[in-house]
């Protein structure tokens, strides 16, 4: 019996190997996996809606919820999350030490509705009283040139977005002191290249992260499912057979990390960092679904519509395709 063939573009995560070798397959499909990095995904997605199925930026699949024909439909599986205090980067020549001083200051962003930038000015308005709009954005690419945003945006006056030149890079720039500090999803390469200039916000930023899940319970969520609506409106059972899925080649990538007589990374130190996330964030510490993500969501939800990227605040329950909500019991 033939089955349905799609194409799902997806970065090589230890989490989606099974279904890319093909140990897990899909219910009725016949996957076509590319590993592509994520920015080469989004942008293809967004862009030109080059595959039937792909991982998306959260925030980008927020902003293309809210217009007049949404172009996708996302099932709640995120092969992407991220604590991101450790991504706050500041230049040594700009005074900055502690959250408060960034207040006022020139702040770098590859784009304004990345997921890692609305994390970041979520969780500095939160717990450190550093209000989205008290800064100054620049946007633009952080290694190469001519970087822009992938989604045409609207936002309130209150906030200042500005492009940097044509021939600048914002790595390049907070080494040489032009901007304060850079909020990314990708650490700067200047940050190795010349670490007397950049340097992070948070130096302890594994201990931060820890303090901040065990107040909040939030491990950020960075990158949806998103499914092309035109695909999913044609075969609305997709959704529940993909989500399976990746449900099934998650739980073979838990079950290798638990085998401790040998390791399947190559990290020295494995063994201790499963058991540390167990620790603090309890054997199932990536958790798929809706309900086990609500909270998490609903924050960033709210952090969206704040900080100007969604005109109304959005519900969870609004960002999945609802045959993922229940299944059937026996």
């Amino acid at each position: 019996m033939s089955k349905l063939r799609l194409t799902l573009a997806c970065w090589d995560y230890d989490r989606t190997r099974a279904l890319a070798d093909g140990r897990v397959a899909p219910e009725g499909i016949d996957l076509n996996l590319l590993p592509l990095d994520v920015e080469e995904t989004f942008f293809r997605m967004l862009r030109g809606r080059e595959f039937d199925a792909a991982e998306m930026s959260l925030s980008s699949y927020c902003v293309s919820l809210l217009r007049d024909d949404p172009a996708f439909v996302a099932i709640p599986v995120f092969p992407s999350r991220f604590f991101r205090h450790g991504c706050i980067f500041v230049s040594t020549r700009s005074g900055i030490r502690q959250p408060a001083d960034l207040i006022g200051r020139r702040i770098g962003v590859p784009e304004y509705q990345m997921t890692a930038p609305v994390w970041i000015r979520g969780l500095l308005a939160d717990d450190y009283g550093v209000d989205p709009a008290s800064v100054q954005y620049f946007t633009g690419g952080e290694e190469e040139p001519g970087r822009d945003e992938k989604l045409k945006l609207s936002l309130p006056p209150r906030f200042s977005v500005t492009p940097i030149g044509p021939d600048q890079t914002l790595a390049r720039m907070l080494a040489d002191g032009e901007i304060d500090a850079l909020h990314t999803a990708r650490t700067p390469s200047t940050f190795y290249s010349r670490p007397d200039d950049v340097k992070r916000l948070f130096p302890d930023f594994v201990g931060v992260e820890k303090a901040y899940y065990r107040r909040t319970g939030i491990f950020p969520i960075m990158h949806v499912i998103a499914i092309r609506r035109d695909v999913y409106e044609a075969n609305r059972w997709i959704a529940r057979s993909l989500f399976k899925a990746f449900i099934a080649a998650q739980r073979i990538t838990y079950d290798n990390l638990a085998v401790t007589s040998a390791m399947t990374s190559m990290l020295p130190w494995q063994v201790a960092a499963v058991e540390d996330a167990r620790a603090e964030l309890g054997d199932d510490w990536w958790p798929y679904g809706l309900d086990r993500n609500r909270a998490v969501l609903d924050t960033f939800l709210r952090y969206h519509h704040e900080q100007g990227l969604s005109a109304r605040r959005l519900q969870p329950e609004e960002l999945f395709a609802p045959e993922t909500f229940e299944a059937f019991k026996i």
